[in-house]
């Protein structure tokens, strides 16, 4: 059984829930119900402590759980004062069950503790609003909900408290030290150091640990970030870890090639140090940031002297174009790819230290809100998180609207009928509303299966027992088990199963009515289920799938246009006539933006049932691509950031090839993308125009140098301004295969 269990139930995280709900959910209904003497507060204390303690279970610190439980009771609370409030009136209370529901459920995208509360919160709301009461009843439903509030607190704290976990962090944390292992690793091969199969260990475990780091990403249903400053910064290192992986793989030089600059190597390993200590400081965020901050500062003089020194290896301007044009390529390539590195290294330093300032920080600032420097305040970050998700395309916002739609038509429904138990018709929608119609309808199926279920069995103990309640109470505490343990260790059916049957046993306690008030269970939930079939079908029933193509067509038009815009800034920065040039901030933000919405659909898509029209492999190279495009344009804008002086020399020859590159890759970028969206022939990867880099490497060769004839620090981010859009056209390259596919599988899905 232990074993079954461990299998079933890693960390018996369900176990937990379910235990202390078989203890609190009983002890507060019989207070409420033989001591205090009040059906009301009863039935209000067992439906909160099931909310509060089944349906919930925030991770993360003691503290941060308390705090978070602490939150969703107030909240909760104020929703069963206002469901009481509109639970008179049939229109009211549809129309409040709709805002309500949308709300709680679009805040979800803000935050994954939201997210993770949304059923819970709900259920404070749809309690109160579907037992019709007059407002004088409020003072006892409140301390129904406050009893369950103050124990589900004592209860997280003191009844077999979970371990504080956080499997992003911890993965990424495995990944940035195996990432420097691999970093290292390569530096000893290059020099001699380290055996070919060394090497190759290093890298398959660095291959796995970024392969975990993905797959936990995308393993829950909902981004798996929250509001605090901490898990906010920490979600950023999942798309740059699995850049950095890419990068990586394309730094690699031969051992013992005469060519290797020594500077890489050193950038190579001030890299693999900032990974390092970023990974205890991530894993101990209260000791000292000094030694990620010495490392951040040594990786720092590492980048500048790099590019000082591949100034000095810049061929001279004499000489034949195509011959001049190979040794500039050949001198710049291996301190672009250490640049590249370099860049989103200190991109992941700079946030886990962020993550870790967050964290240090006294009980004051953060009652407050004072964000550690450099970050935006939370209620702005939350603004504009919800903004991005404001919009038709969004999955997020079309699962909130065909939520909120189904609950109040529930409602509606319910009280129009008359029937005896109007939540349950609600609990009944609740509970099957998928994503699409495909999936709300398996789910009905398996809702009904596990209610009709629940009530045989349910039927056959009342009519064992009778109408000896001593025994239902016995009785009562190992059915909240199971109801709190099958969701999760067995399935959905089995869920409902044991909810029906636990309501069968509470309610027969409250009021003995034998098997019929299982029977009229069974009803309820048949009408709540085709409540939510039909709100399935009518709104966006063909789920994410459908959404899939047009949200990377919308990221990868936002990313390629970030991209244009920082190069835009580059060109800019090295022009005196320009001023001071304003960096592409709102296109990063829309990129960003878009990402998630992304981020979302697949996850989404993940998540539904059934046959996947379009491939997995092809997918995921997809939403891949577009990490890849965004975080060029972060890495254009850091390479001109960080000295904007404009240097010596002619820079129209060289500005206009950067332009002309620029456009070149987003018009390619947007075709692509209209393919993705429509259906539309895929265009061919773009051919490298060598002739294009020759007009460059002459153009910084013969106009970009000092007045002693030496290159500039300018014409060298021209030329890497250059190979970062030629990275991304070498990226089209795996792009084109898996987008033919998917655009063939959607062609044939429509």
């Amino acid at each position: 059984m232990a074993s079954w269990l461990r299998q079933h139930d890693p960390g018996f995280l369900a176990l937990r829930r379910a235990a202390r709900t078989a203890i609190v959910m009983p002890t507060l209904f019989a207070l409420g119900d033989k001591v205090i003497g009040n059906p009301v507060l009863a039935t209000f204390a067992a439906f909160g402590s099931f909310a509060l303690l089944t349906l919930v279970d925030f991770a993360g610190p003691m503290h941060e759980r308390l705090q978070a439980e602490a939150a969703l009771a107030v909240t909760g609370a104020a929703l069963v004062c206002v469901g009481t409030l509109v639970s008179r009136s049939t229109g009211l209370a549809a129309v409040a069950m709709t805002l309500v529901a949308f709300g709680v459920i679009f805040a979800g995208a803000v935050s994954s503790v939201l997210a993770g509360a949304t059923t819970s919160l709900l259920l404070s709301f749809i309690l109160p609003v579907c037992l019709p009461g007059p407002v004088s009843s409020i003072p006892d439903r409140l301390a129904g909900w406050g009893m369950a509030s103050g124990a589900a607190l004592v209860a997280i704290t003191l009844l077999w408290p979970a371990p504080a976990r956080n499997p992003l962090r911890t993965a990424a944390i495995a990944a940035c030290r195996a990432l420097a292992a691999r970093l290292r690793a390569d530096v000893a091969f290059v020099r001699g150091e380290l055996t070919g199969d060394e090497r190759d260990a290093a890298v398959a475990a660095a291959s796995a640990a970024v392969s975990s780091l993905h797959d936990v990403f995308f393993a829950t249903p909902y981004r798996p970030t929250g509001l605090s400053t901490a898990a906010r910064t920490v979600i950023r290192l999942v798309d740059e870890v699995r850049w950095l992986d890419d990068i990586i793989v394309l730094s690699v030089s031969r051992p013992g090639a005469s060519s290797v600059d020594p500077r890489v190597c050193e950038v190579k390993l001030s890299a693999a140090l900032v990974l390092e200590r970023g990974a205890d400081e991530l894993d101990m965020p209260r000791r000292r940031p000094d030694e990620l901050h010495e490392a951040q500062a040594r990786l720092a003089e590492q980048r500048l002297e790099l590019e000082s020194s591949s100034a000095m290896r810049l061929p001279s301007g004499d000489g034949d174009p195509p011959e001049r044009t190979g040794e500039v390529i050949s001198a710049l390539d291996p301190g672009f790819r250490a640049q590249e590195l370099s860049f989103v290294v200190a991109q992941i330093g700079t946030n886990i230290d962020f993550a870790a300032a967050a964290e240090r920080r006294g009980w004051l600032d953060r009652l407050l809100g004072r964000q550690p420097e450099g970050l935006a305040p939370t209620r702005a970050a939350a603004r504009e998180r919800a903004g991005s998700y404001a919009r038709r395309q969004s999955v997020w916002l079309r699962n909130s609207v065909r939520g909120a739609v189904g609950l109040g038509l529930a409602v509606a429904v319910a009280k129009l009928t008359g029937v005896g138990h109007a939540f349950w018709v609600v609990l009944g929608a609740l509970a099957v509303l998928r994503s699409n119609a495909l999936n709300t309808g398996q789910s009905v199926v398996r809702g009904l299966l596990g209610t009709a279920v629940g009530f045989i069995v349910g039927a056959a103990l009342v009519a064992l027992v009778g109408t000896n309640t001593t025994l239902l109470w016995f009785l009562l505490p190992p059915a909240v088990l199971f109801a709190g343990l099958a969701p999760a260790a067995i399935s959905f059916a089995a869920g409902q199963a044991a909810f029906t049957l636990t309501l069968l046993i509470l309610f027969n306690i409250l009021q003995p009515e034998g098997w019929r008030i299982g029977l009229v269970r069974i009803e309820d939930v048949a009408l709540g289920c085709g409540v939510s079939l039909v709100v399935g079908l009518l709104f966006w029933p063909r789920g994410a799938a459908s959404e899939l193509g047009r949200a990377l067509a919308d990221a990868y038009v936002a990313s390629a246009t970030y991209l244009a815009r920082a190069v835009d800034f580059g060109i800019e920065c090295c022009d005196p006539s320009s001023g001071f040039p304003q960096a592409p901030t709102t296109d990063a933000l829309g990129a960003a933006a878009a990402a998630r919405r992304l981020d979302d659909t697949f996850r989404g898509y993940l998540a539904e049932r059934g046959a996947k029209p379009i491939p997995m492999a092809e997918v995921t190279n997809l939403v891949t691509g577009v990490v890849g495009l965004r975080l060029a344009g972060d890495a254009v804008l850091d390479l001109w950031g960080t000295d904007p002086s404009p240097g010596d020399g002619d820079r129209s020859a060289a500005r206009r090839e950067l332009s002309a590159g620029a456009e070149e890759i987003s018009d390619w970028y947007g075709g692509f993308a209209a393919s993705l969206r429509d259906g539309a022939a895929v265009p061919d990867p773009l051919v490298h125009d060598e002739q294009a880099d020759s007009r460059l490497v002459n153009a910084v060769s013969s106009d970009l140098r000092s007045a002693d004839g030496q290159a500039t620090a300018t014409g060298v981010r021209m030329i890497w301004t250059g190979d970062h859009l030629d990275a991304t056209r070498r990226l089209q390259i795996s792009l084109v295969g898996p987008a033919r596919a998917a655009a063939e599988a959607l062609r044939s899905d429509i």
